[in-house]
């Protein structure tokens, strides 16, 4: 009985051997023996081309099915400026199924990218088209955190029938709001929502009109703010 079992051991050793070499064999070979015939792109394609994505993949798809790495195929395709998320799967005998999801701009991040939904920077190469976004610009790594405090702003200023056209945190952290009627609001770096909260009413009692009239209004006063009128116009 002894013997049988180590014959069967044996047996078992060497069908496990045979088939690891030929699994060794056949990834060898795969590109021949198994090359990818299909890649399935789905996705919702504003910004970016399946034509793009094949391009990208060139390098990636031509190792076969069984030598392609899903997740190199997915770092690739994240490293495109305007692809979010990637879902990539390998279908047998010879497709790659590859689910795409594009970025969605909602804001300039200054002169350099656009931040999505989420805050997330990201480069793309053409921002001419996108200049009638809000502006949103502030210390490096701050893109999440200022991009949730645009968000409170427009939604303040939403029932006053105003909006944000840019907000901006300079090197002192210092605070500026310009508003879709060219008036700017300079809050300072100390305390400045609770100074933009407390102005909040002012807007409604001070009335379209005299809004209309205004250049700047500066609330960095402990007391009240100053105005600056635009050229030719006054309170009155």
């Amino acid at each position: 009985m002894r013997n049988l079992g180590l014959t069967w051991l044996l047996i078992s050793s060497l069908i496990v051997a045979g088939v690891w070499d030929g699994w060794r064999e056949l990834k060898a070979q795969g590109a021949d023996l198994l090359p990818i015939r299909y890649v399935r792109i789905e996705g919702v394609f504003q910004y970016i081309t399946k034509e793009e994505i094949k391009h990208a993949l060139l390098k990636q798809v031509m190792t076969g099915f069984l030598n392609a790495d899903m997740q190199t195929i997915r770092e690739v395709l994240l490293n495109l400026p305007w692809i979010a998320q990637v879902k990539v799967k390998r279908v047998w005998p010879d497709a790659i199924e590859i689910k795409v999801y594009e970025q969605y701009p909602v804001a300039r991040w200054g002169k350099i990218g656009l931040l999505n939904e989420h805050g997330d920077l990201f480069v793309p190469a053409n921002l001419a088209k996108f200049n009638k976004l809000p502006l949103v610009y502030g210390p490096k790594g701050q893109e999440k955190k200022l991009m949730d405090v645009m968000k409170q702003l427009q939604a303040s200023l939403a029932d006053k029938s105003l909006e944000v056209l840019a907000f901006n945190v300079n090197e002192r952290r210092a605070w500026s709001v310009l508003l879709g009627n060219e008036l700017e609001l300079k809050l300072g770096r100390k305390e400045p929502w609770q100074k933009f909260e407390h102005f909040l009413p002012s807007i409604s009692v001070l009335g379209k009109n005299r809004i209309a009239a205004m250049s700047v209004i500066d609330l960095r006063y402990p007391n009240g703010y100053a105005v600056t009128w635009k050229q030719g116009m006054s309170g009155n």
